[in-house]
């Protein structure tokens, strides 16, 4: 309960306290800071109008300490609108006053119920990325958000799913989340990497063969499909097959069933399928090279999963994990400088989440301190491990994206020039990650500290 005057503080948690809450008290938004520093809360009660730090201000600094923390605003009747600024600025309710006890109390115990809901989610997750190996799903990013709740929704049908994305991005993992987010999460999943078996030894991989079917068949032999039987099966850079045994999948997707090599009955088969390419599969059926039937059929939900580049936001979570994870296995408490984030964060990491985490994972093995600084990541275009050649008309990925970046920040700061939240809104990204990016592109920005996400 944060208040200056000190009668309403008081009263105020004495009210509270009778309802069986237990309350602390601040009188200022510097001491507020303070408790909330020292012990996590799941509400905070303050007042707007207060000196010499306000209520907006302590509601910045308080989300930036304790995440977690509902926060609710006390505003006198004619401050409405600097009540809805406040819950755009991550404000969890308002209340006007004066208010009735039983109006607070309400309030107290909604903002109550929703810290632990928040808390049993989080378990959940937490949970379930250490079960699946999902972890690299996890961002705060709009890109993210959009795939993860996709996939939610997906999941809990029996539709085709192709996930398309740049190697190194999770495309298995994300059909791992379909299969465990659906009913069939209790039947077996099944991986296949087309790329890694020859064109003569995947039919037989994927669809069984019969005793004596080809040279080496001793003995007959179920095919993945068959062992995928009530599950998912997932097809792993499906573009780079053959012609011929597109055909044969076709024919699987189709009927539900399969035929083992050398033999003329056919199974029947209960499997969802999800397939997975890095390639441009669209331009493959207009070069023939991917049948287009079957490029429908695998496609019924398409799936698209963003480069770490395109969620630069994601960077700090990620790296974090990474690191908590090399922590726990080489027994030694390394941890992430602000500075070493920042660099990271500049990156635009061609080789995606795989790259950073073996960047992570390299730092923590063979740092001298306990604290990372930017020279433990020495990035391929600083660290001489790819040399950059010099192409006329060609320049460096990263400093293309930069001024692909700067071009379009600049274009929406036109539209928008005094609104920064507006400008944040139209490009997908958080004030915060906004004000970043303006700095590192060179474009002027107000104020020392990024603004605080709404």
């Amino acid at each position: 309960m944060v208040d200056d005057q000190r009668n309403m503080r008081a009263t105020t948690a004495l009210l509270l306290r009778a309802e069986g809450f237990q309350v602390s008290e601040a009188s200022s938004g510097e001491e507020a800071l303070d408790v909330l520093a020292k012990q996590p809360f799941d509400v905070m009660l303050t007042d707007l109008k207060m000196e010499p730090m306000d209520g907006l201000t302590l509601l910045k600094r308080a989300v930036e300490i304790s995440q977690p923390t509902n926060v609710i605003v006390m505003t006198a009747y004619g401050s409405i609108e600097t009540a809805v600024e406040a819950m755009r600025r991550g404000a969890y309710d308002y209340i006007t006053k004066p208010f009735k006890d039983g109006e607070l109390v309400h309030r107290v115990e909604k903002a109550l119920e929703r810290a632990r809901l928040q808390s049993a989610v989080d378990l959940f997750a937490d949970e379930f990325n250490q079960r699946h190996g999902l972890t690299a799903l996890v961002g705060k990013s709009a890109a993210m958000r959009e795939l993860t709740g996709r996939i939610s929704r997906v999941a809990t049908s029996d539709a085709t799913v192709l996930i398309q994305g740049e190697s190194g991005t999770g495309k298995e993992l994300v059909a791992r989340a379909i299969h465990s987010l659906s009913g069939r999460r209790k039947a077996p999943f099944v991986p296949v990497n087309c790329a890694a078996i020859t064109e003569s030894l995947l039919e037989s991989e994927l669809f069984g063969h019969a005793r004596g079917a080809f040279t080496g068949a001793v003995k007959a032999r179920r095919g993945l499909f068959e062992e995928a039987h009530g599950g998912t099966i997932f097809i792993d850079e499906v573009t780079e097959t053959a012609p011929a045994f597109q055909t044969k999948l076709l024919r699987v997707l189709q009927e539900g069933e399969v035929r083992r090599v050398g033999e003329s009955a056919s199974i029947q088969v209960d499997v969802r399928t999800v397939a997975a390419t890095n390639r441009d599969i669209e331009k493959d059926v207009a070069d023939k090279r991917f049948r287009q039937d079957l490029y429908y059929r695998l496609a019924v939900v398409p799936l698209v999963v963003p480069p770490l580049r395109e969620r630069l936001d994601d960077v700090p979570l990620l790296a974090q994990h990474f690191l908590e994870r090399a922590n726990a296995r080489n027994r030694r408490p390394r941890r992430l400088s602000p500075t070493a984030v920042e660099h990271l964060m500049s990156y635009a990491f061609p080789g995606n989440v795989r790259e950073l985490e073996n960047l992570v994972e390299q730092a923590a093995a063979l740092a001298e301190r306990d604290e990372l600084g930017p020279e433990d990541f020495p990035l391929r275009k600083k660290s001489g491990e790819t040399p950059v050649i010099a192409v006329a008309g060609v320049q460096p990925l990263a400093d293309a994206v930069a001024e692909a970046e700067r071009r379009t920040i600049v274009a929406a700061l036109d539209q928008s020039p005094n609104d920064l939240a507006r400008v944040a809104e139209v490009l997908g990204i958080s004030a915060t990650t906004l004000w970043r990016k303006m700095k590192r592109v060179g474009l002027k920005t107000t104020g020392e500290e990024p603004p605080s996400d709404p």
